[in-house]
């Protein structure tokens, strides 16, 4: 009988050394691949639109601005975009949802394979604060190109695709150039 367990998790309890994280505490990759197809067509089905992340931070950040500062709202068509009908809520967001849900399905996962504890994931010449430090630029590279993109690398690379959107094609390859050219340059912080 197939055990959908072990498979998940490629026999997790087996493989545990010393408390250590080895690849097998991470799911098949082929497996999330194709769950997450399911996902993406079923958010095309139900909802009439595809995956993204970074328009619920916006819409937050509109809702925000607009408890606090509700006149630099008024003329400003970006925070309005966010804001649609005027609702002062950011629940009205089906995406705001949508992160939450990864929230809780990402602790979820980690639960599952065993990583939850508190650790920072560094190569051994890497200092936690370099760690941090390097991980917050990052971020807000990519904060910052998802909005000049007008989408995160969600929106851009998984509905973009799927949708057979040049751009969304594009958008990928480069995703990829970029990482192979910038990955000799900081293979220090991992080995």
């Amino acid at each position: 009988m197939f055990k959908f367990k072990e498979w998940f998790t490629h026999h997790l309890e087996d493989n545990v050394r010393e408390g250590e994280l080895t690849p097998y505490h991470y799911t098949n990759p082929y497996l999330i691949g194709l769950l997450l197809g399911l996902v993406l067509l079923a958010t095309f089905v139900i909802m009439g639109r595809g995956l993204g992340a970074s328009g619920a931070l916006s819409t937050v950040v509109a809702v925000g601005v607009e408890t606090v500062a509700p006149s630099a709202v008024e003329n400003n068509d970006f925070y309005k975009g966010y804001l649609g009908d005027g609702t002062q809520s950011p629940f009205k967001d089906w995406l705001v949802f949508e992160v939450i849900g990864l929230v809780i399905g990402g602790f979820i996962s980690g639960a599952i394979a065993g990583r939850t504890k508190m650790m920072v994931e560094k190569g051994p010449r890497f200092t936690n604060k370099k760690r941090f430090l390097f991980a917050f630029i990052g971020g807000a590279l990519m904060g910052f190109g998802a909005k000049m993109a007008r989408g995160c690398t969600s929106g851009q690379g998984l509905t973009g695709g799927a949708a057979l959107s040049l751009g969304g094609w594009a958008f990928m390859l480069m995703v990829f150039a970029g990482a192979y050219a910038t990955a000799y340059f900081v293979r220090r912080q991992w080995i």
